[in-house]
């Protein structure tokens, strides 16, 4: 099983690592964790390399955990949620691992809904935890 997990270092991200952890332990999932950075080529060097030491820490855990994990920093210059999606696609993933924080009906206007574009184009299981 293929299990990805998008990740951002937050206090939902810790959850998002829990579940991940209690999933890869059920399954034996091979984990893929990843972030995506939505501006691309015009993403800036130090968001980049926060975004990096992010996944290795979060990968450090899962490894105290005794899970194994790629981490994999996607600076595409597409949303969020079609980088995962896309992602998934690519690997043939069996499941997805994703955060979701409350937002108003005009903030997920304005900005979009990361979780809500992965659950609704997903071609697999979505698992949420906020």
């Amino acid at each position: 099983m293929k299990l990805v997990v998008a990740y951002r270092a937050s206090e939902v991200g810790e959850k998002v690592l829990a579940l991940a952890i209690a999933r890869a332990r059920q399954s034996g999932a091979q984990v893929y964790l990843v972030t995506s950075l939505v501006g691309g080529a015009e993403t800036p060097v130090d968001v980049i390399e926060q975004a990096r030491t992010d996944l290795d820490q979060a990968a450090g855990l899962l490894a105290a955990n005794g899970i194994a994990a790629e981490t994999h920093l996607l600076i595409r210059g597409l949303s969020a949620g079609e980088d995962v999606v896309q992602f998934v696609q690519e690997i043939g993933a069996d499941e997805i691992i994703v955060g979701i924080w409350k937002k108003s009906k005009v903030g997920k206007v304005l900005f979009g809904s990361t979780a809500q574009d992965v659950i609704l184009t997903a071609g697999c299981p979505v698992l949420t935890t906020k």
